[in-house]
Order: structure tokens, then sequence, then C-alpha cells
């Protein structure tokens, strides 16, 4: 499994627009999914021990960023052909089994990864009111396994910035994960 961390954020970069069938049987695209003072683009699977260690942070955190107008969207963009575990029908079991409260779509295509140029999973792209990114930094500093709870919460806290002047911070530090399991050919 090869650990990959995303470039910096490139700030101001206007969110690409997308539409994915979601585990809840809607189709979803970026206007759907946006929140008043921002939107979080995840991408997220289902077996990557890194994202598997901190999925109740993530739900935990999305809830607590919907309450500030920070709407949040995952994206499954792996091929399941390896990963019987990132298939359609277990994302749905991951979404209910989590109580997942946004939006959980699968990327078939993969062109929707490869727009917004997301390398790994967990891979984060925080937005403001304006769909410009503001955030591409890690949710903590847990790994493939949680870190302590008091550790500083850096995706939500950058996002807590983003809803309340529209900016993210300037220092981000770059998730890390899984690689995107991309298509063959």
């Amino acid at each position: 499994m090869v650990s990959l961390q995303p470039p910096v954020c490139d700030f101001d970069e206007p969110a690409i627009d997308f539409t994915l069938p979601g585990v809840d049987g809607k189709s979803w695209n970026l206007a759907d999914c946006a929140g008043e003072k921002g939107l979080l683009v995840m991408f997220i699977c289902n077996h990557c021990p890194y994202v598997k260690s901190i999925r109740d942070r993530i739900v935990r955190d999305t809830r607590e960023l919907k309450s500030l107008g920070v709407n949040t969207v995952a994206i499954m963009s792996n091929d399941p052909t390896d990963y019987e575990e990132d298939s359609f029908e277990n994302m749905k079991k991951v979404s209910d089994e989590f109580g997942f409260e946004f939006p959980y779509l699968i990327d078939e295509t993969q062109q929707v990864a490869k727009a917004y140029g997301a390398v790994c999973t967990p891979d984060f792209f925080g937005y403001n009111g304006d769909l410009k990114l503001q955030y591409r930094g890690r949710l903590d500093e847990s790994r493939k396994e949680a870190a302590a709870e008091s550790v500083k919460r850096d995706l939500f806290e950058g996002m807590k910035e983003v809803a309340e002047t529209g900016k993210g911070p300037a220092e981000q530090i770059p998730s890390m994960g899984c690689s995107i399991k991309w298509k063959e050919g």
C-alpha cells in the first residue's frame, strides 16, 4: 500500500462541478452539496487504514461544520475491482454503520478525482461560500491509527476559519493516506 501526501492548497481554485450517484439512491451535484459558508469535499474509501482510523472523527467534525454552514460530501473514486470493501454495496453499509450525515458518492469513471487532482484517501478539499479552495490539509495528526483525542483538529479549525472569514489558514499540513486505486489503462 503506497502512502502519499497531496500538494499544498492552491488558494482560490474554483470547485469543479460533478454529478454522481449516492448511496442514498439520489444523484448529487456540486450545487446540491454546497453550504452557505462552504463545502468540504472528501475523497475517502472503505478499505484504507488511514480513513478507517478517523471515520468517527470525520462524522464528528462534519456534523459540527454543518452547524457553522459548511456542508460535506464524500466521494469514493477507487477501482473496487481489487478491493471489494470499496464496492457500492459496502459504501452503503459503511455509511449506515457510521451514520454519515453527508452524501457518500461513487466516482466510477474516476473523472471527478482526476479533475480535482485527488491523490490519496483521505484527501480533503475545503471551499468557502464562493466555492473557492481554502483548505487542503489533514484532519489531524492521525495516521493508520487514530491520534490522541487531545490533538489539534486541523481540518475542523481550518474550516471553521473559512466559515467565519471566507479564508483558510496560511499554514496547512498535508493529509496523508493510501494512493487512489486507479483503473488500468
